[in-house]
């Protein structure tokens, strides 16, 4: 494996599913496979983010996964995902990490407690810290119920593995407020819809779902983000793209990449249920229209 990846060379990072056998156990079968597209579509790949439904994991689950995933020595850079709100658990958790070839982490806000810009400064220093690679700070107030403050940004800016900013809060506005903080940061959309506009504005990339199931479609869809040459890409991206967020992250893609043929079953972790999407006719419109598309 090449440890010395320049990870802004990779402009799309897909968050992977994590794939399960009907009776709920991790399908490492499945999970080689799913690597080797990615690593075809020369994808970055994160292990372990919400959509990989990190945190319905146990510990000894998620480092079996990293640790699988490391000895497929994948010719594409690994980051890692590194969220929860026990800050101790979460340093340990790098520390672990650490000492596997992997390459980046991606450093969520902390859960539940909705802490402030000293907290946050805290928290996120200290993981950057205890973290021997470059790391991805993630904006996603949906999940986390606070916004990451372009304060902190600031507070942080200085630091050697401060490398990237994941921005999911769907909001063009506090973009420019992260970019102004800290204008060397490199931006990442966190919404595959928003990519056209986070180009535009400036973003060096995308960190998505949507890859999963389209893996060289999307890097093409990034690509031409990127270049801003085609105006006139994104009226059938948003839709489809739209048809993947029907019911929570990751159902959806889940149940359409079973549908693919990528996933021996569409079986996620309590609370987190297949069932809860009734009807696949919008994902099955959006997997033609996209692979027609490229």
């Amino acid at each position: 494996m090449k440890n010395n990846f320049n990870l802004n060379d990779y402009p799309l990072w897909t968050a992977l599913v994590t794939p399960f056998t009907d009776a709920g156990e991790v399908d490492y079968a499945v999970l080689e496979q799913l690597v080797a597209q990615q690593q075809a579509a020369n994808n970055g790949i994160l292990l372990l983010g919400s959509t990989g439904e990190g945190l319905a994991l146990s510990l000894k689950e998620q480092q079996a996964i990293v640790e699988h995933v490391c000895q497929l020595k994948p010719s594409v850079p690994l980051m890692v995902a590194v969220g929860g709100m026990n800050l101790a658990q979460q340093i340990a958790w790098v520390e672990y990490c650490n000492q596997l070839p992997i390459h980046g982490y991606l450093l969520g806000s902390p859960l539940y407690a909705k802490p402030g810009i000293v907290g946050q400064t805290h928290w996120f220093e200290s993981l950057l810290n205890a973290s021997n690679h470059p790391c991805m700070l993630y904006n996603v107030p949906g999940r986390s119920a606070v916004d990451i403050p372009p304060a902190v940004i600031s507070n942080l800016k200085d630091h050697k593995n401060l490398w990237a900013l994941k921005e999911a809060s769907g909001d063009i506005a506090k973009f420019e407020g992260f970019r102004t903080a800290s204008p060397e940061l490199a931006i990442f959309s966190g919404d595959d819809a928003l990519m056209p506009y986070f180009a535009q504005a400036g973003a060096k990339g995308l960190v998505s779902v949507a890859a999963n199931a389209w893996p060289e479609q999307t890097h093409e869809f990034v690509k031409r983000s990127l270049s801003g040459q085609h105006p006139n890409l994104f009226a059938d991206w948003s839709q489809a793209i739209q048809s993947l967020f029907a019911v929570a992250n990751p159902i959806p893609v889940k149940v359409l990449m079973h549908l693919q043929g990528r996933l021996n079953s569409p079986y996620l972790r309590p609370p987190l249920t297949h069932l809860e999407l009734t009807q696949t006719d919008c994902i099955n419109n959006a997997n033609n229209t996209i692979l027609s598309w490229h």
